[in-house]
């Protein structure tokens, strides 16, 4: 069984779609299990779809209000730079409401809806794949993983939403009795979940550098410090999920082809910048076709 798994990355998964549109359309990767963390579960339901130019229009054109309800945080760029700060009346106005974050993301929710139909949710449930999004329960210290199969059509937008909720900065929510949020925070890369689903061959992407090449700039404020300190406990994570999913792989005889991205794309995945997510697109586009190009001349 082939299987396409997407990594967390918040305005990085422009990279991830990419790829995977290159796969899809130019390799004719057909996917039984697509499998998503946060930003990824937002791209797959409609690779599976194969609506692969829909998705790209979406996800290149949103900005910070598609997103973000209650945005917690001013963008300023100096000396080519983007630096965050709080936005203290935001912040302030969601903790009068009785709210547990800096922010709120009811934006994203209702842009869910308004992309995944009725229609293409109904046909995903009766297709032969399986789409599968990462989320944490926070009240149970889990990560769990929902089906398309296992639900109606608004609950598993509410899944999809959840699982791309960087809390504190957006939307802490409250389902079955238990507080959920990013699936980033438990899985960045569920490589091994897609392996104990029968996965045999699997097509990964990290929206990460396979290496480390920079250093982050100083935390100018407290925004900064906890965004930083936030990126930092993602990243170990993610490398975690990596050498697990390998070790998972070798024991099984699962073949991987790893992504990762080529260049440090951006320092903070919470910035949503239309033109710089269209470069990405293309960015991925290139370097899955690049590198498919290379292991082609490799192999006999």
């Amino acid at each position: 069984m082939r299987a396409l798994v997407i990594s967390g990355g918040g305005s990085k998964g422009a990279f991830a779609g990419g790829v995977a549109q290159y796969l899809i359309e130019e390799l004719k990767r057909d996917y039984e299990l697509y499998l998503g963390t946060s930003t990824g579960s937002l791209l797959i339901s409609h690779l599976a779809l194969r609506e692969c130019e829909k998705i790209k229009q979406t996800y290149t054109s949103v900005d910070q209000s598609s997103i973000f309800s209650n945005r917690p945080f001013h963008i300023k760029r100096r000396h080519g730079y983007d630096q965050i700060s709080i936005n203290h009346f935001n912040v302030f106005r969601n903790f009068l409401k009785g709210r547990k974050t800096f922010g709120e993301s009811k934006n994203l929710r209702k842009l869910i809806s308004a992309t995944l139909t009725k229609e293409e949710f109904s046909r995903l449930q009766v297709s032969t794949k399986d789409i599968v999004v990462t989320v944490s329960n926070i009240s149970l210290n889990s990560v769990e993983y929902k089906s398309v199969k296992d639900f109606e059509y608004e609950e598993f937008c509410d899944w999809i939403w959840i699982s791309c909720n960087y809390t504190p900065f957006m939307s802490l929510v409250q389902k079955n009795g238990c507080e959920y949020a990013d699936g980033g925070l438990g899985t960045m890369v569920p490589i091994e979940e897609a392996i104990q689903r029968g996965a045999t061959h699997i097509d990964a992407v990290i929206l990460q550098t396979e290496a480390t090449f920079y250093n982050r700039m100083p935390s100018r404020n407290v925004f900064g410090l906890i965004t930083n300190l936030f990126q930092f406990m993602l990243d170990r994570i993610e490398k975690q999920n990596i050498k697990i999913g390998k070790f998972a792989a070798a024991n099984k005889n699962v073949t991987i082809n790893f992504y990762f991205t080529p260049t440090v794309l951006t320092t903070n995945s919470l910035i949503f910048d239309e033109k710089q997510m269209k470069s990405w697109w293309k960015t991925g586009y290139t370097y899955a076709r690049e590198k498919n190009e290379e292991i082609n001349q490799i192999e006999p």
